[in-house]
């Protein structure tokens, strides 16, 4: 994310999949190794000072979709348990029916229960996780991912959703189209995160960013399930996070 003064934590998505967003604070990520990110930075250690914040964000959330997407940097779990029965709390005074949260993959048999619990609410799950590549080996030995799994309809178990990173060296147009189409066979909905630079080892490649623009973004700007940030504050939030 650009480094501007503080980031904007709520945000209305008006296309596609129609929804309210909001960006959380949690005690960061647990894997932290991924060498494209420095998403993590937005966390704290103080549990007390995160659900204060997240009140605050969660204020906003109207319901007027009955769906609210949660982000924060890491996983869902790493919220505290304050923040969760809070959103739980909104999602049941709104009306809101579908929840969607993010999860990185060593987590994934934390989802279970969550999804017990909030069906319990008539909340439905939809939790999506940033594969990145389909390629385990570009994944695993260059973005240092995390992700033990080589097969995407063995991720899909756990994931309804997948985020994928595009715009970095070493990918080529057909490796791109492949990503994409791979998320849509085995996924409901697909994100593609163009790379912004950060203080991250990896940073963006221009070539590549302007062979997306050209050759993938036409094709899949308008696909119902298809969901492009050439920017990282898109969706309407995002910024600073010292």
């Amino acid at each position: 994310m650009d480094t501007v003064s503080q980031p904007i934590r709520y945000s209305v998505i008006l296309e596609k999949n129609k929804r309210e967003i909001v960006m959380l604070r949690g005690r960061g990520c647990a894997w932290r190794r991924c060498r494209f990110c420095d998403y993590h930075l937005d966390s704290s250690r103080d549990e007390a000072a995160n659900f204060l914040l997240n009140k605050q964000v969660l204020a906003n959330v109207t319901g007027q979709f009955q769906k609210l997407e949660v982000i924060n940097s890491g996983s869902f779990v790493d919220l505290d348990e304050n923040t969760i029965s809070l959103i739980e709390k909104i999602c049941q005074d709104h009306q809101i029916a579908q929840l969607h949260f993010e999860c990185h993959w060593m987590h994934r048999r934390q989802i279970a229960d969550f999804r017990k619990r909030f069906a319990k609410c008539g909340i439905t799950l939809k939790i999506k996780t940033g594969v990145e590549t389909f390629d385990p080996l570009f994944r695993e030995c260059y973005l240092e991912k995390g992700i033990d799994e080589e097969n995407p309809e063995e991720i899909a178990k756990y994931f309804q959703e997948v985020c994928l990173l595009q715009g970095i060296p070493g990918q080529t147009k057909e490796s791109m189209r492949r990503d994409i189409e791979i998320g849509l066979a085995n996924f409901e909905r697909v994100c593609v995160n163009i790379m912004t630079e950060n203080s991250s080892p990896i940073q963006p490649d221009k070539k590549i960013i302007e062979l997306f623009q050209k050759e993938i973004y036409p094709v899949y700007i308008n696909h119902p399930r298809v969901d492009i940030l050439l920017n990282n504050t898109d969706f309407g939030i995002g910024g600073s996070y010292e």
